[in-house]
């Protein structure tokens, strides 16, 4: 077995501490960018930042997975994990406020692949299906930060 990495960039026209605030409002926020790729998204426990634990299906690939991931927040801010509780699978986001008024987003997934033939798939096309679903999340958050608000 190996680890397997997929890992997708962008910015998002809004500050960091705003992007995250997003990120983090698991039932709020989240929900409003997620990919078409996500289905059944239901909050468990909690629902902003640390100590949330929700519960989703990503399709790609022609396979359907179902996660259930726990929320920790390592650099608050700048640093949200989500950990799913039955398999190695992790997904960290990292915010860079590199900018005023914008910041860059890097969403990385790992886990321990499959052995064999199995998991040489796995490495090769995972990755793959991994990033086009982040891209399309990033993109979604991005409008989602430049939606005009209420006042």
């Amino acid at each position: 077995m190996s680890t397997v990495r997929a890992v997708a960039d962008g910015t998002v026209a809004a500050p960091a501490a705003t992007v995250y605030g997003y990120l983090a409002g698991y039932r709020t926020d989240r929900p409003q960018f997620m990919p078409d790729a996500v289905s059944g998204w239901a909050v468990e426990e909690g629902g902003a930042g640390a100590g949330t634990v929700v519960r989703f299906t990503i399709a790609a690939g022609g396979r359907q997975r179902e996660y259930r991931m726990a929320v920790t927040e390592p650099e608050p801010g700048r640093l949200l994990r989500e950990s799913d509780t039955g398999s190695s699978f992790v997904t960290t986001y990292t915010l860079d406020a590199a900018t005023p008024g914008s910041c860059g987003v890097q969403i990385e997934s790992t886990w321990q692949g499959a052995g064999g033939i199995g998991g040489f798939f796995e490495k090769r096309f995972a990755p793959v299906a991994l990033r086009r679903i982040y891209a399309e999340m990033l993109v979604k958050l991005d409008l989602y930060a430049r939606r005009p608000t209420a006042t």
